[in-house]
């Protein structure tokens, strides 16, 4: 926990915060905090600085915050991921907040599973802890939106278009297509699919709709892999 995170719920007045939750046994077991200790700390969806222990215990923690300084800026970026199995999703949005996406769409295709989609991972509450635990890793406090989409040809068709307006659109995909560019300075659209690619049906959609094609070479790259290394290829 490179970053205290702190909730609206956690202040108890305009610089004090109190926590007692796991973020308490984080600053026990790992930090070792004691009284006067300072440490790095923001608000969600808000400002970051620094806090220092006023007291700690086993019980609670309080805490004076000064936040004065902005988060860091997001990736100009909109994911467009095909739904992972349960347990790299969980990873996958960890890196996902980290690394600074601003949007993020979750949509079925033709190899997701349908099981993937009644996992309890993908309640808002479990999707919140994980995307906190990425924002907690890279100092960010503002979290990335996600958005849902169950049905592939509808969103594609309907939603998609007013995406990727003004931005550049790749659909990343094995084959004979042009490397994925490098260092953009544009807003992107980016479509990443399960690991066994897109079905030619969903690239000739995404075609369609103004995503051009793209491929990182001849290796077959997890989920969890591909997202980090397209997301720091092009930015």
């Amino acid at each position: 926990m490179n970053l205290l995170l702190l909730h609206d719920a956690d202040f108890i007045s305009t610089d004090r915060v109190r926590i007692s939750d796991r973020r308490l046994h984080h600053l026990n077991t790992v930090n070792q905090a004691s009284v006067g200790q300072k440490l790095r700390a923001g608000r969600l969806a808000g400002l970051q600085g620094q806090a220092t222990v006023l007291a700690i215990d086993a019980q609670q923690a309080e805490l004076q915050v000064e936040l004065l300084d902005p988060p860091p800026a997001k990736l100009p970026i909109t994911l467009l991921l095909a739904l992972p199995r349960p347990k790299m999703l969980r990873r996958t949005l960890q890196t996902i907040a980290s690394m600074g996406v601003d949007k993020l769409v979750l949509i079925n295709s033709y190899r997701v599973e349908k099981s993937f989609w009644q996992t309890p991972f993908l309640k808002p509450e479990a999707i919140m802890a994980e995307l906190i635990l990425g924002l907690e890793q890279a100092r960010d406090t503002v979290l990335p939106e996600v958005i849902l989409a169950k049905r592939f040809k509808p969103f594609v068709e309907d939603e998609l278009p007013a995406l990727i307006a003004n931005t550049r659109g790749l659909v990343a995909h094995p084959g004979d297509y042009p490397e994925c560019p490098r260092g953009v300075s544009e807003p992107v659209t980016l479509a990443i699919g399960p690991e066994g690619g897109w079905i030619p049906y969903e690239v000739e959609m995404l075609i369609k709709a103004g995503l051009q094609p793209v491929q990182l070479g001849e290796r077959i790259l997890r989920v969890e892999t591909a997202v980090p290394a397209l997301l720091a290829r092009l930015f």
